[in-house]
């Protein structure tokens, strides 16, 4: 299994933002990044918002 991770450092906004949230699973992963994209960068959770946001999830390399 990979871990995965997504940095808010590469996708820029109107939030100054520099969170990088990782799991083992896409799922865990994806629950954590929809809680703070609605939360903190005021995004609805919407399907194409989570369709979204797994294509851009990356692998940690060690």
């Amino acid at each position: 299994m990979s871990r995965k991770y997504i940095d808010c450092r590469d996708y820029p906004g109107g939030v100054k933002c520099t969170v990088a949230l990782s799991a083992d699973s896409d799922e865990e992963l994806l629950k954590a990044v929809i809680q703070h994209g609605v939360k903190v960068h005021g995004y609805e959770d919407t399907p194409e918002f989570r369709e979204n946001i797994v294509k851009e999830f990356k692998v940690v390399r060690t």
